[in-house]
């Protein structure tokens, strides 16, 4: 089938009478779930060569640096030391209280802990020192989009493109939207542009296999979820929706060894095991 989607100007003429719809986007495994990378350029993309103990040394030497706080806060935040880095986000904001990529660094780590208010006022907060912060409206965005406030997850990523329009968690998590309002021509335009902001991701790759095998195109979805896999062999969904299409397709062998890799990676994943059965084995 054909790949050519409706322009942006159609697409923005649908999108805004379902943008008061208020169906919950929940992180399914049959959707994606949504893109790695933090709020800030530095978050959970910080090296792993970070040295926790030097930059403790540079804080003990230079106690009002807020940077140096915000650096380690990022490595606290990087190794799961949530507390941490918390207190290390809370001290450079109270050094500088302008220091707008503290703010949003500190709501991803409140986000990840289930402190979502919290989470959406540190965002607020950046976007409104730096209105130009474009990854803070992306993480802002995605709390909107996780709880059902669609209209404003959509004009958050909106925001987060006109910015910076290579932004592409901000295109994936809007595709996601599309995705949930069955509009999945939009929503494979918006996975597309995804992968070609970052091709090494296999959470877009996902999500728009998901959308082609909504629109019937089996042959894009096992394309997709082929793709998805050489991305990251650790992506339960991936292999899990790899399966599905090969048991649509009839090549048994493909499907058992797909459900079986999903299996090893998430044992009690039920479309898996079904799957498995269907296909007469046991797991």
């Amino acid at each position: 089938m054909s790949r050519r989607v409706p322009s942006m100007r159609s697409r923005k003429r649908l999108v805004r009478p379902l943008a008061g719809l208020l169906g919950l986007l929940a992180l399914a495994a049959c959707q994606t779930a949504g893109m790695p990378g933090g709020a800030d350029g530095g978050m959970l993309r910080a090296s792993t060569a970070v040295n926790l103990k030097s930059l403790t040394g540079v804080i003990e030497a230079h106690p009002q640096d807020a940077e140096a706080r915000n650096m380690r806060g990022i490595a606290y935040g990087q190794a799961g030391r949530n507390a941490e880095a918390i207190a290390d986000f809370t001290a450079a904001i109270s050094l500088n209280p302008a220091f707008h990529q503290a703010f949003a660094n500190r709501a991803l780590v409140e986000e990840r802990m289930g402190r979502t208010d919290l989470a959406l006022a540190d965002y607020s907060r950046a976007i409104e020192i730096d209105p130009g912060y474009a990854k803070a409206y992306v993480g802002r965005g995605d709390i909107y989009r996780k709880s059902g406030r669609l209209a404003e997850a959509l004009g958050d990523f909106d925001a987060a493109i006109r910015l910076s329009p290579a932004e592409a968690r901000a295109y994936h998590n809007r595709a996601l939207i599309y995705q949930a309002q069955g509009q999945h021509a939009f929503a494979i335009e918006d996975f597309t542009t995804a992968i070609g902001y970052s091709p090494w991701s296999a959470e877009p790759r996902v999500g728009r296999g998901m959308s082609y095998l909504a629109m019937g195109d089996l042959k894009s979805a096992e394309s997709d979820f082929d793709e998805a896999v050489a991305a990251d062999r650790n992506n339960a969904d991936a292999w899990v929706q790899r399966g599905a299409v090969a048991e649509s397709l009839g090549d048994r062998d493909k499907a058992m060894k797909s459900y079986s890799r999903a299996l090893a990676l998430d044992g009690n994943n039920t479309i898996a095991k079904g799957g498995m059965r269907r296909l007469g084995s046991t797991w």
